[in-house]
């Protein structure tokens, strides 16, 4: 597939054969199950969009069956900026409903394959977006983050996948899962695409009351900079054989190319998975609250109004879902509010004070993305499973920090992704770091 950075170079007449060539291969590989529709109409680039972000004119359900029928009537910010650059949004990806799980399996479409082997999960919530970028029907794609949904997804399927710093990219036109976590990111072939992207998508915006009033300076990857880079071996030894070897051989090559690597310390993951999880369900059962059948999407017919919230909320929420909005409900209830939502927040910044800490040392962290390569579907038995093995990524949204997933090897045909951290808003330094050992692991 031609890489973004090659797209954005070519005549607008090899730019419509190149539609034509995305749509027939996408065609080819309809069994992926990454695309939920295809608009071929735009001008510009192609680029492939997950289902929460709002294109004028689109249908955007969030992977749901309650938003079925609800048209989308304005663009997403990112969208604008996508269009003023002469990028174009090309498809609707899968994803799990409203971003909530790490397997792309409790879309109301049904599940996304990886590319790399289709009994695996191509991770979650962004899969559809990184299972397409992995196959070649797509040269770029945007996700969103809440918890690690771009990283881990891009680790699955062998990808580039970028969390940008909380407020660096607008939220405005993305339907909010998490308000305090969630982030719009770049999902690629390489890092050098990400950066690109990422400097399209980013920048201040007055329509997103979160958004950062920081001057954007455009990133241009220096794979030559020399960093102090931290790694983690309390963490490394929950992870499988396969991803320890990965680690090592990333610090190896690291090492070779006259980085430092320093050892530090996190405290046990434990708190960011108690902290995060009441956190997001909280701010889903807050957010979630508007999709009654009354303004949005799909409504059932009942005897009253009580009885038609509850008849549309019942068949139309699957079942993940309403697991997460009513834990998120109870932590907000009287008489619990103070015994864990206070509790995770005050965990929360705990959490960012340690990672802040750890920073007047390094200048990265690297880190890895999932405790293992991809899994079989129904692997994970219960929600708690699924909870858990978001182990590695959860504490940087908790902590609004920058991060990026990049592919440093591969275990039985399977690709085993890394990660590195920054300080906020210092995305330079992600990127000069995952360029360098991009560089460093590709020979």
């Amino acid at each position: 597939m031609i890489t973004l950075k090659e797209a954005l170079n070519l005549p607008k007449e090899e730019l419509a054969e190149l539609k034509k060539d995305i749509a027939a291969k996408a065609e080819a590989k309809k069994e992926l199950n990454a695309y939920i529709a295809m608009d071929e109409s735009g001008e510009g680039v192609p680029i492939a969009i997950k289902d929460n972000i709002q294109v004028d004119g689109w249908e955007v359900t969030c992977a749901s069956k309650i938003l079925q029928g609800y048209v989308a009537p304005y663009d997403a910010t990112v969208i604008t900026k996508l269009r003023a650059a002469g990028l174009a949004p090309y498809g609707r990806t899968n994803m799990d409903e409203f971003a909530m799980g790490s397997t792309t399996e409790s879309s109301y479409y049904g599940k996304t394959l990886n590319p790399h082997d289709p009994n695996r999960v191509p991770g979650g919530s962004s899969g559809g977006s990184a299972a397409a970028v992995a196959a070649g029907i797509a040269i770029a794609a945007l996700g969103s983050d809440t918890g690690g949904s771009i990283r881990q997804p891009a680790a699955f399927c062998g990808i580039v996948g970028m969390k940008p710093t909380y407020g660096r990219v607008s939220r405005y036109g993305l339907a909010a899962y998490g308000s305090s976590l969630d982030q719009i990111g770049p999902m690629t072939q390489n890092v050098e695409d990400a950066a690109i992207l990422y400097n399209i998508i980013a920048g201040f915006d007055p329509k997103d009351s979160t958004s950062a009033q920081k001057e954007h300076t455009p990133i241009t990857p220096d794979p030559d900079r020399k960093l102090t880079i931290g790694i983690v071996p309390n963490y490394i030894k929950d992870a499988s054989a396969a991803v320890q070897k990965a680690y090592d051989k990333a610090i190896a090559a690291l090492k070779a190319a006259g980085h430092e690597i320093v050892e530090v310390e996190l405290m046990d993951a434990k708190y960011d998975i108690a902290a995060y999880y009441i956190t997001a369900m909280a701010e889903a059962s807050t957010n979630l609250s508007r999709y009654d059948g009354v303004r949005y999407g799909r409504r059932v017919e009942a005897g009253g109004l009580k009885d038609m919230y509850r008849a549309t909320r019942s068949e139309g929420f699957g079942e993940e879902v309403k697991r997460r909005i009513l834990l998120g409900t109870f932590v907000l209830s009287s008489g619990y509010y103070d015994a864990y939502y206070i509790k995770a927040q005050r965990a929360r910044h705990v959490i960012k004070e340690e990672y802040a800490k750890v920073f007047e040392k390094v200048d990265l962290i690297l880190s890895p993305v999932a405790p293992d390569v991809a899994y079989e579907f129904g692997a994970m038995k219960t929600p708690l499973e699924m909870y858990l093995s978001d182990v590695y990524t959860i504490g940087v949204n908790l902590a609004g920090l920058p991060a990026i997933s990049l592919p440093v090897d591969e275990h039985n045909g399977l690709p085993v992704g890394l990660q590195f951290i920054g300080k906020a808003f210092d995305e330079q330094t992600v990127f000069d770091g995952a360029s360098s050992l991009e560089r460093a692991v590709k020979g």
